[in-house]
Formats: C-alpha cells, sequence, structure tokens
C-alpha cells in the first residue's frame, strides 16, 4: 500500500503551488511534511484525497488512484477543522463513522474507547460548541480515525494543542502506526516531526528541498552540533578552522563544525582554561539542515 506521487504539479493560474513533486510514502510508516505556509503541503493533501485535481502528474495508492472506491480506507484531519458545532458529539461521530462504511452499533463503543483514551469520556453527549477548542480537535481527530483507515492523513494535527494534550495525541499516532495504517502529515513543529517520522520532505515554494530518510539527511548534511557550557570567555573558538558558526547561550555556546573531527580540536583547544561543564557533540537538528538548504530561518 505504497503511496506514490509522480511528477505532481499545480497552477492556479500563473502561480505554481506544487512544482513536480515525486515521492514514494512507505508502507506502515509515518512521513512528515515540514514548510513554511505557502510552502504547499495542504495542496498536496488535497490531490492525494481527490479533493483536488492535479495540473499534471499524478497520485495513486497501491497502484490505483484514490476516489469514491478506495476512500473509506483513509483517514483525513483537514487543517481548517470542519465539525458541526450545535451538534452533540454522539450524533456528530454516528454521521461520520456512517459516512465512512461504519455500522451504527460499531461506532459508539469505539467513540467510548476514544474518549476515555482522550481523557474527556463525559463529553459523548455534549454539543461541539460547548468544548475547549483542544476538546474539538481531539474530536476531530477522533472523526479521521474512528473507522481504522489504512491511510491517514493529518494536517497540522497538534496547532493549538498544549504540550500534555500533544503527547497525548502524539502516542495515538504512534499506535495507529503500529497498528499497521500507513500516516502523513504535516507539522510546523520540527521536534515532533524528528521524534515521530523515519521519513520526510521540507517543501518551499511548492518543492522539495529536502527528502528522504532523516538519518540519511543528517548523515549527509555532514555539520555538527558541539554544545559547551563553560566559566570562561569561549569568543577565542570561532578562530578554528572547521568552526563554521558560534552562537551564544546563557551557560557557554553552540557551534556549528564541519564534522565531527573538529571537535577534537575544539577540545584541546579548551583545555586548561578552566572549569567545563558541559561539552557534547550533537547531529544537526531539521531546523539547521532547513536554514542551510532554504536560506532562511524556519517559522
Amino acid at each position: 500500500m505504497t503511496l506514490k506521487l509522480e511528477q505532481v504539479t499545480k497552477k492556479f493560474g500563473d502561480f505554481t503551488a506544487v512544482d513536480q513533486l515525486s515521492l514514494e510514502i512507505p508502507e506502515k510508516q509515518i512521513f512528515g511534511f515540514l514548510g513554511a505556509n505557502g510552502a504547499g503541503k495542504t495542496t498536496t493533501f488535497r490531490m492525494i484525497l481527490g479533493l483536488m485535481d492535479a495540473t499534471q502528474g499524478k497520485v495513486t495508492w497501491n497502484g490505483n488512484s484514490i476516489d469514491y472506491g478506495n476512500s473509506n480506507d483513509i483517514g483525513y484531519l483537514p487543517e481548517e477543522r470542519g465539525l458541526y458545532p450545535k451538534l452533540k458529539v454522539r450524533e456528530q461521530l454516528i454521521y461520520l463513522g456512517r459516512l465512512r462504511g461504519m455500522h451504527k452499533k460499531d461506532i459508539v463503543p469505539a467513540l467510548e474507547e476514544w474518549l476515555e483514551r482522550f481523557k474527556v469520556p463525559d463529553y459523548i453527549d455534549k454539543k461541539v460548541e460547548e468544548l475547549s477548542k483542544g476538546n474539538q480537535q481531539k474530536i476531530q481527530f477522533i472523526s479521521a480515525v474512528i473507522h481504522k483507515p489504512k491511510l491517514l492523513i493529518l494536517d497540522e494535527p497538534f496547532s493549538g494543542l498544549d504540550p500534555v494534550n500533544v503527547e497525548m495525541m502524539l502516542k495515538a499516532v504512534e499506535d495507529l502506526k503500529e497498528a499497521g495504517t500507513s500516516i502523513v502529515f504535516s507539522s510546523h513543529q520540527m521536534e515532533v516531526v524528528e521524534d515521530l517520522c523515519e521519513h520526510l520532505c521540507i517543501m518551499q515554494h511548492g518543492k522539495p528541498i529536502v527528502h528522504g530518510k532523516l538519518t540519511e539527511i543528517k548523515r549527509s548534511f555532514g555539520k555538527k552540533n558541539l554544545f559547551i557550557h563553560a566559566d570562561f570567555d569561549l569568543d577565542f573558538l570561532t578562530d578554528i578552522s572547521g568552526v563554521v558558526s558560534q552562537k551564544k547561550t546563557p551557560e557557554g555556546c553552540k557551534l556549528q563544525i564541519e564534522n565531527e573531527e573538529i571537535s577534537q580540536k575544539v577540545f584541546a583547544a579548551i583545555q586548561d582554561k578552566g572549569f567545563v561543564r558541559r561539552f557534547e557533540l550533537e547531529e544537526p537538528s531539521l531546523n539547521d539542515i532547513f536554514i542551510e538548504k532554504a536560506g532562511e530561518a524556519y517559522e
């Protein structure tokens, strides 16, 4: 059940929202889309779902196009939330579950199980408009997964949630993956993508600027981060060959270095200068990679 995009392009008049995007999204994996607003993520999702026709190129899932014949195998959480505010949660989910081919007798137990999991069991007979935005988002998420989709598309699922609810939803997403669901999601939160995804695509102006397996992306980037906390001035470290940049932190500094061998030169340079609390080498963050590849900070 591989999701494949081949040379997919979407134009609106003279504006190209997605430009010849080719991706293969592995089965039963969590695949992350990153990019600033207007990068083309939502337009890509709408083409995958068949809600919008591509100007050129094709989207296939398990070798077939996505249409009404297989749409019940798919779950979608749109960025613009779309629940009916006057309906009670129970009525709403029964209606949406039946649209997805479920029987009424199966919907309510599944709904109760999800509400229990999200620690809001007493919301089943509340109107949606009576719930906080975060809790409305939980209900919207449940509506996207209640029918146990094989492919789940989540557009900014964690926006507006407090850290506790983000953790709760992250765990739900991971459990769905373990149960065999293929998940594609977009997020502004790079740390979330780093924690969740094995594969990702960073888009800018409709084009993928970074795409592939996260471990390979980081390895091919080459540069490393070196964090030093010390009781003495570290400004002199910028003079060391192989130190690309230095950023001051309250406790010391963060260096970007060309490769891990440079860390040994830095280590030798700070010997006997004073007390060092921390000397830690880390892989580059996704934010570092985005700034390098896109030439701008990620917002």
